[in-house]
């Protein structure tokens, strides 16, 4: 597998083999271990999709970083899907900084273009927030504490559909 990104080419990114041989290159001997689920809890979805109800889970943090007093980096928070923030904290999360940025918000956060989904009645609509979920290397956080607390949120949002978007 090529694990080198060209402009212009559509490939996936070996996210996780990339992952595995940086950490090797540094001496770790063990791959991490990735948090995963042996019966996956996706489900159809109960009615169309322009009937839906769509939230927003981004793995950015809030606007500010620890420079600016935001010590809330390592836990679930949410933010409005209207007047929404330029941008957020991502600057000390780990992703590819050589071949990509986080200057184009919509990337991480696509809130305009779901919006405009809606308007055109493709999904039933935004909720009025999105999450955030920390990124952390805690499987243990990340199964038994944040991913309940956003199943939570989102239930609270009456959402029916979640756009998971990773950083």
């Amino acid at each position: 597998m090529d694990l080198n990104t060209e402009v212009g080419r559509t490939d996936p990114v070996g996210y996780m083999e990339r992952t595995r041989r940086y950490y090797r290159a540094l001496g770790y001997n063990n791959d991490y271990k990735w948090s995963h689920y042996v019966d996956v809890p996706f489900t159809p979805l109960k009615k169309p999709l322009a009937e839906s109800k769509v939230v927003i889970v981004t793995t950015s943090s809030p606007p500010g970083g620890p420079k600016d007093g935001n010590r809330k980096l390592k836990e679930v928070w949410s933010g409005p899907t209207t007047n929404t923030p330029a941008d957020l904290h991502t600057e000390y999360l780990a992703w590819d900084k050589e071949t990509t940025h986080m200057r184009d918000r919509e990337s991480y956060l696509p809130v305009q273009a779901l919006h405009a989904l809606a308007a055109e009645g493709r999904i039933g609509g935004l909720t009025e927030r999105f999450h955030g979920v920390p990124t952390t290397y805690s499987q243990k956080q990340t199964l038994e504490q944040d991913a309940p607390h956003i199943v939570r949120l989102c239930q609270e949002d009456q959402a029916d559909v979640a756009v998971l978007v990773p950083i």
